[in-house]
């Protein structure tokens, strides 16, 4: 019962975390920043900007400092102010059903082509990695494809 709850609650915090950028998104943020791999110039995030979302994600989990990051690419060319991201953390989670392998997606702010700042939107684990997938999904992102260490 316990976990269920906690996927009630992890689904509604998505929603209402993510509902501003999914209103306010234009079709070009979709077609120029968040586009899959392959279609757009794609690069690797530099050690501030990683610092970045790591600062953002850190608080999500119980011991931060033992957390093994895996980096997904992001694009060479930002046109908006904010770019969702999404990637996976290998971490202790609050709750012990997300432990381990985890998906997130964050909002990015992006000054002068870098991220600058970074806002969490979901984290999960366990069989709620699939909601984070679902989510980023709609951004033509996939946590799955987080594999630089």
């Amino acid at each position: 019962m316990q976990a269920s709850s906690l996927s009630a609650i992890a689904a509604l915090a998505a929603a209402v975390a993510l509902s501003a950028c999914a209103t306010t998104s234009s079709p070009d943020m979709a077609a120029s920043s968040n586009s899959p791999a392959g279609s757009v110039a794609q690069r690797d995030l530099t050690p501030q900007e990683k610092k970045v979302i790591v600062d953002a994600v850190a608080p999500s989990l119980r011991n931060p400092a033992s957390a093994k990051y895996k980096w997904a690419k992001f694009p060479a060319v930002v046109t908006e102010d904010t770019v969702n991201y999404c990637a996976t953390v290998d971490g202790t989670s609050p709750y012990p059903a997300y432990s381990g392998h985890q998906a997130y997606i964050v909002e990015a702010r992006v000054t002068g082509g870098h991220v600058s700042g970074a806002v969490m939107g979901l984290i999960a684990g366990g069989k709620d990695f699939a909601l984070v997938t679902k989510m980023c999904a709609k951004y033509d992102l996939d946590p799955k494809n987080a594999t630089q260490p």
